[in-house]
């Protein structure tokens, strides 16, 4: 995904509303699908209808483990307070509390770093060991913040920070979780939405975090990217113009000189800022645009 697109995309909904001050309706829809989506990819048995009522209608679901509903209860109230602790630095303690508020009364470690050795399941890389956590995640908060002074870029520095989080796997569970609301706090700190990881890109999620473990970073920043595209569209769709309107690709063979598929093939390589709903690619005219000008550039 091309940046250049990505920053056009972001400054046109920054342009709509600064994103503390995205509309109730909004944000609580933005919460729920980020709190399905990281919750379900670790697990956690609600459905995104489930989640859809127990967040957004505000409706009490039943015959549910008590353990999920209540981490996606918390797990909400964390997201939706993360625009609150974006003027802050990240510290040590912001990690821990991050935790602490997800999990408490569904671990009993919540927000206290593990005293077990631990290995990551369906991974070959072995997180450090216990007594030499603490002093991991220090080295990677002072690198973290050198790199941020220095300016360098946001998704870069973000999907390094969440990648050496999850390798130092500083909890005993839930890293996963606090990993991503790290992501996306780095995000909002440097005024970009947050992004969304959802079931159907878990498999691609764990590969690109592997390929990371094997010195290979690009596929993850890729797939970051990739990923801040879709959330882009569709808070813009939300609040955008009829440039921004989420359409399917069909739609757009005209103004794009290109077909349908064609379309499809770029949406799946990355290159096309696009979103699927009901397994079908969607863009936008605005999108469409600046793509072709950025073929026509390269």
């Amino acid at each position: 995904m091309d940046e250049g697109i990505l920053t056009t995309l972001r400054d046109c909904l920054l342009t709509r509303t600064s994103l503390e001050n995205l509309p109730e309706d909004v944000w609580r829809r933005a919460s729920a699908l980020n709190t399905w989506g990281t919750n379900a990819i670790e697990g956690n048995t609600l459905t995104w209808h489930d989640v859809e009522v127990l967040l957004v209608k505000k409706r009490s679901i039943g015959d549910r483990p008590i353990g999920d509903v209540l981490e996606t209860l918390q797990h909400e109230k964390v997201f939706r307070d993360l625009t609150q602790l974006r003027a802050r630095p990240i510290t040590l303690v912001t990690i821990q509390e991050l935790h602490e508020a997800v999990f408490k009364g569904v671990k009993e470690d919540a927000g206290m770093w593990r005293r077990v050795n631990v290995r990551i399941t369906g991974s070959k890389h072995v997180p450090p060991r216990m007594e030499e956590v603490v002093s991991e995640m220090e080295k990677m908060m002072k690198e973290y913040e050198s790199r941020d002074v220095k300016g360098e870029n946001v998704f870069i520095l973000g999907t390094w920070l969440h990648h050496t989080f999850e390798s130092i796997h500083p909890f005993s569970d839930g890293n996963g979780r606090v990993g991503r609301l790290l992501l996306n706090l780095h995000f909002l700190r440097h005024n970009w939405p947050p992004v969304n990881i959802v079931p159907l890109d878990r498999d691609r999620y764990l590969d690109c975090m592997d390929r990371g473990h094997s010195g290979d970073p690009s596929s993850l920043v890729d797939f970051v990217r990739e990923i801040m595209g879709r959330s882009i569209l569709d808070l813009l769709d939300q609040l955008g113009t009829s440039e921004d309107e989420l359409r399917p690709l069909t739609g757009f063979e005209d103004i794009s000189g290109h077909s349908a598929k064609y379309l499809r093939l770029r949406a799946g390589q990355g290159k096309l800022p696009a979103l699927k709903i009901s397994g079908d690619w969607h863009t936008s005219k605005r999108a469409i645009r600046l793509y072709r000008k950025e073929v026509g550039r390269s």
